[in-house]
């Protein structure tokens, strides 16, 4: 243990004899001394000497022997782990020279000696005195850095505190701003660059870190501010994406800057940054990362100065019209282009003789379960073998569709859509003929198809409208229902006036049925989502007002619900008014209401609050009938999939849930865990959702069955193909949970294994609200499987089509023509504030593009032959020759 200080200084200053217990301690102390090395025993009592004389009455004495001291301290050096010597033998001093400061004059040597003080105070000041920070501000005003990068974090880290202190008792921070413009600099140039952004958040003036970036640390920088945002709130959130936007703006770093622009939501600034980039081949690129979000968006000739000629071209790519090509070519390069059928997907053989017994208990359900898993396996491919078989003689094209009955026959016209998806010149075609059939439920199915065939393509003719409108206005309701849902689809997020005036009318008329009436609602949401459109808010709202009490108790009505929300969605508190209108709503539908407009306007966000809240009301105890807590089950995963941590704690949440939640709650469970993991097949999932698979509550099992298709939606993931053909085989006398295991089968084996459902992308920067939009309806959708899924309104499945893209790198020349080169792919890790230049994915093996990214997967280049256009490896990425490059010979 040190010696007291003040003790230790009057033992050095004292000219009386010691009292007689003394002795004892100067013998502890010399014991001590023969301890050090002849070096550090000499340091020792230099240093003593320097103290003794810092304290004499010759301020020429004083001034050399702070000098002296000073200059120890400074050139100090040891290793990391220990505190340096000099503080380490100044200790016993700190209390002696403390007051002996305050006995001082003003002057030059007294602002030196404060300098010495608040060193020293880094080691030896009481908790929470912040007495470095006091003696600096007492001490001169010389390059803070020449004492060291801790010296300079603990003073960051006490300023932090400070600031808060006279925050709260409004007193001036002047004097502090003048150290932080010190510290700033100096944290930037030593490869601090998170320290230096820390700092300026707690002194709440991040707009001063722009001027003190380079070209050498904008990188850095500007990945800790995009990392740091989604544990922020709103407010803060959107202030640090917009200095990393103007970061990326000032070294003309225009996909970087256009990704920021997007997580923001600000078509401004996606405009001022496609007219900031002159390169026509970064426009290319730039128009590619706007499809992927799946943003509508007019390009003017104001934006593209000295590139209008590529204006059309530009366009196209916006418009996503490349999607279908590029998509092709993958699966050609793959050469997975064969249809097809859903006996190949069941893989019957593999079971025991128990699923063949039992494949005839009930025909038109089983023949529906075909149409589905078809429309999922081959989705995108423009061919089948069930609905675009090849001619053969005295066969017609259509007799797949006949072995459906009335609302089946809806489904399986609608499946062409999905077949031919994102190909509108191809699709429209199988559709057309459909549309003149005399069977209503045929026409409606051909009318869903027509929009889930536009769905994310924009095209100039407008084909989905033009065929749609006239439609809505006939008599016959299902034809109606086919109509609506079809635009929904096809101008998904596009903010489409036209849509909106033919739609709206339909809310307001009471003579319509619910059903009509709610799909019409969803379709508008769709269309207008997160844009917070007051009027359809209204319409949705006089709407509920309007219906019976038995109406709002119906299944459907949750659909009405969700269209508002959907207004909202990812908007946090814009959906305030709404929310209190809410609370003023009949008994029946207010709570869901409430909780569902909560979980549209914070998914994504990661409020933990709101996380507590849902938590809350799921704990509560119902009458029998009430439905929020489902929703508020939904509502959990919703919010917290925004980052890992948050997502891997709501799974555990989920876990407590199903042990302690009623029926309705335990329902929902399976959905919510599948939201968390969508297109990703963690074990820890698989393994609950295997377990609710064989629950005795019926509604618990089918959830569970349909969670296991949404975790592998797309991946071909050969242990949930297993499970789900065990499945087929335990539950071969029941159609309905049949039906729900062919569902998951389909979805898992979605697109042959190329496609996903996660709504984020762009290195989970970027989540694609119209995605998310699909995902949450047929998630709402399945609260009810009974009553939707496996009632007449199965087609509500087909909204998943809005989240479905292809899980590609695709790399493309100049004059965009796919380019293969060799790429690596492995597990993302995540570097951000690291040191140096860490490996940013592990675990990798290397490819020829194109290539397929599992969820969780980063792709880099593996040859300097060429350089990206495009920061993330997603999707299509244009390639340019790197001018630097040298031929290995």
């Amino acid at each position: 243990m040190a010696p007291d200080p003040q003790q230790n200084g009057t033992v050095e200053k004292s000219t009386q004899p010691p009292p007689t217990k003394e002795p004892k301690k100067l013998k502890k102390e010399e014991k001590k001394d023969e301890d050090l090395s002849e070096e550090d025993l000499a340091l020792k009592q230099q240093l003593e000497l320097y103290v003794e004389r810092a304290q004499d009455s010759d301020p020429g004495v004083q001034k050399l022997a702070l000098e002296s001291m000073r200059q120890e301290i400074r050139t100090a050096t040891s290793s990391m782990t220990s505190v340096p010597k000099p503080l380490k033998f100044l200790r016993p001093h700190y209390g002696t020279l403390k007051k002996f400061y305050e006995t001082m004059a003003e002057g030059d040597l007294k602002r030196y000696l404060a300098d010495i003080i608040s060193v020293l105070a880094l080691t030896m000041s009481e908790e929470g005195e912040r007495e470095s920070l006091k003696f600096r501000l007492l001490g001169s005003v010389e390059d803070i850095g020449s004492w060291g990068h801790e010296y300079v974090r603990n003073l960051a880290g006490e300023i932090g505190v400070e600031f808060q202190t006279r925050q709260i008792e409004d007193k001036p921070v002047d004097d502090l701003m003048e150290l932080v413009k010190q510290i700033v600099p100096f944290h930037v140039k030593h490869n601090a660059e998170p320290e230096a952004v820390d700092l300026l958040t707690e002194v709440e003036t991040l707009d001063l870190l722009p001027d003190h970036i380079e070209k050498a640390n904008y990188k850095r920088t500007c990945a800790y501010l995009t990392g740091m945002a989604s544990y922020m709130s709103e407010v803060d959130d959107m202030q640090v994406l917009d200095i990393a936007y103007k970061i990326y703006m000032k070294f003309e770093k225009y996909p970087d800057a256009l990704r920021v622009a997007l997580r923001m939501d600000k078509l401004l600034l996606v405009e001022q940054t496609l007219v900031s980039c002159k390169d026509a081949l970064e426009l290319q690129q730039l128009c590619f990362i706007l499809a992927r979000q799946g943003v509508t968006f007019e390009l003017e000739d104001h934006m593209i100065i000295g590139n209008e000629d590529k204006k059309e071209l530009l366009q196209d790519i916006i418009n996503n019209s490349k999607l279908s090509e590029g998509y092709l070519t993958l699966a050609r390069d793959l050469d997975v282009m064969e249809a097809k059928t859903p006996e190949d997907i069941y893989k019957a053989h593999l079971i025991d003789g128990r699923a063949s017994a039992g494949a005839n208990v009930d025909s038109a359900r089983q023949n529906l379960a075909a149409t589905f898993v078809n429309a999922f396996v081959n989705a995108g491919f423009g061919q089948d073998k069930l609905m675009t078989p090849p001619p053969v003689e005295g066969s017609d094209a259509g007799s797949w569709l006949f072995k459906n009955k009335e609302h089946g026959k809806a489904s399986a016209a609608a499946s062409l859509g999905l077949i031919t998806l994102w190909n509108v010149d191809d699709g429209l075609p199988h559709l057309d003929k459909f549309l003149y059939s005399t069977d209503v439920h045929v026409v409606a199915g051909a009318l869903m198809g027509v929009g889930m065939l536009n769905c994310g393509i924009r095209n100039e003719c407008d084909p989905a409208y033009a065929v749609l409108y006239e439609y809505v206005g006939k008599e016959d309701p299902a034809i109606r229902i086919g109509a609506v849902i079809g635009l929904g689809l096809a101008y998904a997020g596009a903010d489409k006036e036209e849509v909106y005036a033919l739609l709206s009318p339909l809310l307001a008329d009471s003579k319509n049925g619910l059903d009509l009436i709610a799909f019409a609602a969803l379709s508008l949401g769709m269309i207008y989502v997160g844009s917070c459109h007051d009027g359809i808010a209204q319409a949705i709202i006089f709407a509920l007002m309007e219906r019976s009490e038995a109406e709002l108790g119906a299944p459907l009505a949750r659909f009405l619900c969700l269209g508002l929300g959907l207004l909202y969605l990812g908007k946090q508190d814009a959906v305030y008014a709404s929310l209190e209108v809410a609370k003023t709503l009949s008994d029946k539908i207010s709570k869901y209401l409430q909780v569902t407009l909560e979980l549209c306007a914070y998914a994504g966000s990661g409020n933990v609050l709101l996380v507590q809240k849902f938590l809350a009301q799921c704990g509560e105890h119902t009458e029998k009938g009430e439905n929020y807590q489902s929703s508020a089950v939904l509502g959990i995963a919703l919010v917290a999939m925004a980052e890992e941590l948050g997502s891997d704690m709501a799974i555990r949440s989920l876990e407590h849930l199903l042990q302690y939640g009623e029926q309705n709650i335990r329902r929902a469970v399976p959905l919510a865990l599948g939201m968390l993991s969508i297109s990703n097949p963690k074990i820890n999932v698989m393994d609950t959702l295997s377990r609710l698979s064989h629950d005795s509550d019926v509604e618990v099992a089918m959830t569970a069955i349909v969670g296991f298709g949404l975790i592998g939606a797309g991946t071909n993931n050969a242990r949930i193909a297993g499970m789900l053909r065990n499945l087929s085989s335990y539950y071969y006398k029941d159609p309905s949970l049949l039906f729900c295991v062919r569902i998951a089968q389909g979805l898992v084996h979605m697109g042959k294994g190329l496609m996903t459902l996660n709504p984020y992308h762009s290195d989970r920067f970027l989540l694609s609200s119209v995605a998310l939009t699909g995902l949450i309806t047929v998630l709402h959708g399945c609260l009810d499987m009974k009553a939707i899924i496996l009632g007449k309104y199965h087609y509500v499945l087909y909204f998943l089509t809005l989240a479905i893209q292809p899980r590609m790198l695709m790399t493309v020349d100049e004059n965009l023509r796919p380019l293969p080169v060799p790429v690596r792919v492995g597990q993302a890790v995540d570097v951000v504030g690291q040191a140096g230049r860490p490996k940013s994915i592990t675990g990798f093996q290397t490819h020829t593009t194109p290539v397929l990214l599992a969820t969780g997967d980063r792709a880099e280049l593996a040859t300097e032959k060429y350089i990206p256009l495009s920061p993330i490896l997603e999707g299509f990425v244009i390639l340019k020759e790197n001018p630097d490059y040298q031929q290995e010979p």
